[in-house]
């Protein structure tokens, strides 16, 4: 089981948030761009852009925040942040 958390801040609150679970057998990063994609679809958000600085912060962590700067409209948080808290262990 795969699953992504994501989260909506404002004002260092957390204003909304959702789990995507995924069971298939695609790749991990197929998984996190289906998640987030899925996220933003019923955030009703544009997807944001992979700056470099979250690639390797989401490579070391598994976690990455993606600010407002990060989107080409305009949102209504501070920042978006995604955390992967549960992969399978063959996608290691």
């Amino acid at each position: 089981m795969f699953r992504l958390w994501v989260k909506e801040w404002k004002n260092t609150r957390m204003i909304r948030d959702i789990t995507i679970c995924d069971d298939s057998a695609d790749t991990r990063t197929h998984k996190i761009f289906r998640a987030l994609e899925e996220a933003c679809h019923t955030f009703n958000i544009s997807k944001p852009i992979w700056l470099d600085m979250n690639i390797r912060e989401f490579r070391k962590i598994s976690k990455t925040r993606f600010s407002r700067d990060s989107f080409i409209e305009e949102v209504p948080f501070d920042y978006l942040e995604i955390h992967v808290i549960e992969e399978d262990p063959e996608s290691y």
